[in-house]
């Protein structure tokens, strides 16, 4: 469950020392976009200290380094530093093909092999090109260590040429194909960032039209975000007592042998049935979390 991917520069200290004060699902250690290039060296080799640290300080949630895009100089460095910590798992940018994902997972195999850990190392990997978007169906299947993906509509945007605009239809369709992939998949999917950081209000209804499409959580850029996006991400205390509801007249209709099972004005069927399951498993996780 990943309602909330909160990033902060690699390269500051003071910025990753607060990330236990933000309740974020997961958090990212960012060696790319938020790392300036003459500091990307420096903050690499401060890798381990920075997880240390914020392990000793309790952090709940997932914890997970960005490295830089497979195209870069940096790429195999930045995976051998943050593979070196106690990172739950690596983010890797601006995923196109397939074959991107071989360095990473040679050296995550590599490493479980010599210290075998509870839980395994993921990747969540970013779609955010032209090319990245068109495989996106193929990427998001690609291995079974590739659990989660985000939509990077910046960057897709600028690739297009494309005019941004707050409603967002310029990158709805490439929106849409990550989700799909995504769910096709049975991977989480996390929406894009809203740049305009002093609009909550943009926030809110651009992380709603996410859920809407189907999408498990945001990218969160500033603390004041996460929040926003746990709420928006999680099932309302309407949805749950309707799914609760729902749940509790099917096994009523069932129980009575009754074919046709009209719930407060509608037809209750097999795809309502298991969203309604889905509300209440969610619920019930956010919950035990708590």
């Amino acid at each position: 469950m990943i309602r909330s991917l909160f990033f902060a520069p690699a390269n500051r200290p003071d910025l990753l020392s607060k990330f236990p004060r933000f309740p974020a699902d997961c958090y990212v250690i960012d060696l790319e976009d938020g790392t300036p290039p003459a500091e990307k060296e420096r903050a690499r080799a401060t890798l381990g200290a920075s997880v240390s640290q914020l392990r000793a300080a309790g952090l709940q949630g997932l914890l997970t380094i960005r490295v830089n895009e497979p195209a870069s100089d940096h790429y195999l460095a930045d995976l051998d530093a943050a593979l070196a910590t106690d990172a739950d798992g690596i983010v890797i940018p601006k995923l196109e093909e397939r074959e991107q994902l071989f360095p990473a997972l040679h050296q995550i195999a590599r490493r479980e092999r010599l210290a075998p850990r509870a839980q395994p190392r993921f990747i969540l990997g970013g779609i955010e090109s032209i090319r990245g978007v068109i495989n996106a169906v193929a990427l998001c299947a690609a291995h079974p260590s590739l659990t989660a993906v985000y939509f990077g509509a910046e960057d897709f945007a600028a690739e297009m040429g494309a005019r941004r605009t707050a409603e967002g239809s310029e990158v709805m369709h490439a929106r849409s194909q990550v989700v799909l992939g995504a769910k096709a998949a049975r991977i989480v999917a996390i929406d894009q960032a809203v740049v305009d950081i002093r609009d909550d209000a943009l926030f809110r209804v651009d992380a709603a039209r996410g859920r809407d499409l189907g999408y498990d959580g945001k990218i969160c850029v500033l603390p004041r975000q996460v929040a926003i996006a746990n709420e928006a991400y999680s099932p309302s205390a309407e949805e749950i007592g309707y799914a609760q509801r729902l749940i509790q007249a099917y096994e009523h209709a069932v129980a009575a042998a009754l074919g046709t099972i009209d719930f407060e004005g509608r037809m209750i069927d097999g795809p309502l049935l298991k969203r309604a399951q889905r509300i209440v498993a969610m619920a019930q996780r956010i919950e035990a979390g708590r």
